[in-house]
């Protein structure tokens, strides 16, 4: 049987949890099965490089930053097998050129092409566990690249894809996917299992347990992931294409604070404009989730919509200098926001969701910025004060539905 496991930076962020990690490894390869971790940077050195980088800089290349902030990972693997050998265990780490993780070629958000495994089932037939760093790959002009914060659940799902393998297992500091973050509201409950669907909406909406793009790719290859904790043996959350259980009706609340609110105002009442804003934007990668446009108006419109808050000073530059061609009066930003939401399969065939979502979120006195709707899940952007209210509130909601 081949494994594919996957640690976070919580998971091995000092020594004793190495070694912790090193055993659970071990569980797996003494039964004589192949094993393929993929590890995430240390504890906090991520952003412990990013402050570094911007003590230098405080505005440095995305180039030079996927160049940093990949030593991260290098340093996890390479100290997972020394604790592996010191335990008397054939070990090698590799990082992303020495596998040819091949993405493209876009700094800092890469995604990944593809993955040549010579060299990983090379290791394999010499009865190593091979360490491979996450979250990071290799581009066309042989520079080194990230796939973006979470990147390394994508990693692991893609090497898992690439080899065929029997499971992919995504250890984190949480004993599976639970309806809401447990570290915020108390009552959460842990689902035993999850749809594709469902995992992945939760993902892109603020639900830190898997990284968006590692759901989308489990989906597209039918890799079956199991979502655990490093620290316990508990069993964890299975996530597939189909579930067993009849579909709860929500499956979880997740919320989103790295989120920004953009408005163009005044933008001419004709064909073609809400086009060329849009694919200014994406000429340039900025992503955009919720969009709202006003009824015409004196021949003009307001486009609103959000973006990553880490991306609202590009964002910002990019309207800004290009004011007169999108046609706009002015462009206002509030940076103050979070977007809230619910997702659920069951939601499509049962009404009165979006009822009980307002009607909680009004008990507690939270006001509504814009709201953005799909077949299942439902988004709200609110004060970023009312977060974990709101939170709370909408899972008190649907405490009898989940």
């Amino acid at each position: 049987m081949l494994i594919v496991k996957k640690f976070g930076g919580s998971s091995v962020a000092n020594k004793e949890r190495v070694y912790n990690v090193a055993e659970r490894i071990l569980e797996d390869y003494k039964k004589g099965h192949d094993v393929v971790v993929v590890l995430s940077a240390q504890g906090d050195t991520t952003d412990e490089l990013i402050a570094k980088a911007k003590e230098i800089n405080p505005n440095p290349s995305r180039r030079e930053m996927d160049m940093i902030l990949t030593t991260g990972e290098q340093q996890s693997v390479a100290l997972m097998s020394m604790a592996l050998q010191n335990l008397g265990y054939p070990a090698i780490s590799l990082n992303a050129y020495q596998v040819k993780m091949h993405t493209t070629s876009v700094y800092s958000n890469a995604r990944l092409k593809r993955i040549d495994a010579e060299r990983i089932n090379s290791e394999l037939e010499r009865k190593n566990i091979v360490l491979v760093t996450g979250f990071q790959g290799i581009n066309k002009y042989d520079d080194i690249t990230t796939l973006g914060r979470g990147g390394s659940d994508t990693t692991a799902v893609a090497i898992a894809a690439e080899l065929n393998a029997d499971k992919c297992e995504i250890y984190t500091d949480v004993d599976g996917v639970y309806t809401a973050d447990p570290r915020v509201v108390k009552d959460a409950v842990k689902l035993n299992e999850i749809t594709y669907d469902e995992m992945l909406e939760l993902a892109s909406l603020g639900a830190k347990v898997l990284h968006n793009r590692s759901v989308e790719l489990a989906k597209k290859y039918g890799v079956e992931l199991v979502v655990r904790s490093s620290l316990t043996k508990a069993e964890g959350t299975i996530v597939r294409e189909e579930c067993k259980m009849e579909k709860m009706l929500v499956s979880g609340v997740a919320a989103d604070k790295n989120v920004a609110r953009v408005a163009a105002i005044g933008i001419k009442d004709e064909p073609g404009k809400a086009f060329g804003l849009f694919s200014l934007l994406a000429k340039h990668n900025i992503n955009v989730d919720i969009i709202l446009q006003s009824i015409g108006r004196n021949n003009t419109k307001d486009i609103s919509f959000t973006v990553p808050r880490d991306e609202l000073e590009e964002t910002k530059q990019i309207l800004q200098d290009n004011l007169s061609r999108i046609s706009a009066e002015r462009i206002e930003y509030d940076d103050s926001v979070s977007k809230v939401s619910i997702v659920g399969a069951g939601m499509a065939s049962n009404p009165g969701v979006a009822a009980v979502m307002f009607e909680s979120l009004y008990d507690a006195d939270i006001n509504i910025k814009m709201i953005s709707t799909s077949e299942i899940k439902i988004s709200v952007l609110i004060n970023e004060k009312d977060t974990d209210s709101a939170v709370n509130a909408i899972h008190e909601g649907f405490k009898d539905r989940f």
